[in-house]
């Protein structure tokens, strides 16, 4: 995996954080707090959409961030377990993955491969 793809699971992960966040924000400090993650989340996505293509960080971007919301709410936050929501999670990380896997990158724009 190469810096780019890291920048995006980087950039899903503080997604996580920031939509858990909007949640339970209830006072201007973890208001700004959140825009700050929002902020950093997009510019790390930003950085990678330099050398990925849009459509495939985009789905994944969302997809870490649709996955660790629903686990994190499950395990922290007690939201009820529900096995047709980990089969959805599954299909839904099986197109990520499976987006990851058939996205070439180019070497001619600084990619690794």
């Amino acid at each position: 995996m190469n810096r780019n793809w890291s920048l995006v699971i980087l950039a899903g992960i503080i997604e996580v954080i920031w939509a858990l966040g909007l949640k339970h924000a209830d006072n201007l400090f973890t208001w700004i707090g959140i825009v700050v993650l929002i902020s950093l989340s997009f510019i790390l996505l930003i950085r990678a959409n330099k050398i990925l293509p849009v459509s495939t960080v985009y789905a994944t971007f969302t997809g870490i961030g649709t996955v660790g919301t629903v686990v994190v709410e499950m395990v922290v936050f007690g939201e009820p377990f529900n096995w047709m929501k980990i089969f959805l999670i599954f299909i839904l990380l099986g197109g990520v993955i499976g987006l990851k896997l058939v996205t070439p990158i180019s070497k001619e724009n600084g990619g690794e491969e």
